[in-house]
């Protein structure tokens, strides 16, 4: 039996400008450009093995094997992999994640990252980080982003949209280019109800603000853009508040709900917390957990505070970080 293996670590990332909503067509091309933050301190670590007797690919997550539907995504990108590098063996796959999977903290971004990145270095593909990170965009378009540290965008998709078009991520800047704690307000370990896939479809389907949504996400997000490069953390804040608010309008607009009583909770101690003159502001991905931003000389105030907020099960302190890399197999899961 052959083996090649290697392992892989990445970090999810919070959307600054929003992405929801898909092009039209093949390829999985988001329909609205993006502006994330890649966190330290939250982290999902992959081990690939291409296995000559195997008979299929086989995907674990967190101890669990997951089912034929489960893991189509992953198996895609597999797939994809055997495709270009002409590789025909199957894969075994170990991920495991340090914070809640599926639960709305971008799990999916730092999974397929991770996957991405080792599947082709265990296949001794010899990549770029823009040709890994267009492989990770194909099965999540946020994963595009955690292939990079720091400041990332992702542009609009092409439209109409084919499957052979290459659309990576890039970084605007590295990790320290302003300074910048994000406090993850947990609000629940269980798995989200709806997929971010399944959101976004019955929003741009159903919702009668998604051409307003559409129209209205790429202004702010060259906004939010000029204020990370002026270093200005209040407008970055302002501006990625307002994304988040939008987004989740549009979406709830179609009946697509991902909010709790702690989300709320925690909005409100956001802005008590601004009223009160500390600068503090909220981003909510697809998911009930709230992001707080807030400069490093007032974390700990900011932590206090959201720790005292009704609903608030745990905090996470993030900053921004590096991107998806390798690691000694024998550091794999």
């Amino acid at each position: 039996m052959s083996t090649r293996e290697a392992v892989a670590i990445a970090h999810p990332n919070v959307a600054l400008s929003k992405y929801w909503g898909k092009r039209e067509g093949a390829g999985n091309f988001p329909a609205v450009p993006s502006l994330s933050v890649t966190l330290a301190g939250l982290t999902t670590r992959t081990r690939v093995r291409w296995r000559d007797d195997l008979l299929d690919d086989r995907i674990e997550l967190d101890g669990r094997e997951l089912s034929t539907g489960e893991s189509s995504r992953a198996v895609a990108l597999l797939g994809r992999v055997r495709a270009q590098l002409r590789h025909r063996a199957f894969a075994e796959v170990e991920s495991r994640n340090d914070f809640p999977t599926a639960s709305g903290l971008a799990s999916s971004a730092s999974g397929f990252a991770a996957l991405a990145l080792a599947a082709i270095q265990a296949a001794d593909g010899d990549w770029d980080a823009e040709r890994i990170s267009d492989l990770a965009r194909r099965a999540s378009a946020s994963a595009a982003r955690s292939v990079f540290g720091g400041f990332v965008e992702l542009d609009a998709g092409p439209s109409p949209a084919r499957e052979e078009d290459v659309l990576p991520a890039r970084q605007l800047a590295a990790a320290g280019h302003m300074p910048l704690v994000v406090l993850v307000c947990v609000t629940t370990e269980a798995p989200k109800a709806v997929s971010s896939t399944d959101g976004m479809r019955k929003t741009m389907a159903e919702s009668p603000y998604a051409s307003a949504w559409l129209d209205h996400a790429p202004r702010l997000h060259r906004n939010l853009r000029d204020a990370l490069s002026a270093r200005d953390f209040e407008r970055v804040g302002e501006l990625a508040e307002g994304s988040a608010l939008a987004m989740h309008a549009c979406a709830l607009a179609a009946g697509v709900t991902y909010w709790n009583a702690g989300t709320l909770e925690a909005l409100q101690a956001v802005r008590a917390l601004r009223e009160a003159g500390t600068p503090a502001y909220a981003t909510i991905d697809a998911g009930p957990h709230v992001k707080v931003l807030v400069r490093p000389e007032d974390a700990a105030r900011v932590r206090d505070a959201m720790k005292a907020t009704p609903g608030v099960r745990r905090i996470i302190e993030a900053r921004a970080g590096e991107g998806a890399r390798l690691i000694p197999t024998g550091d794999g899961p």
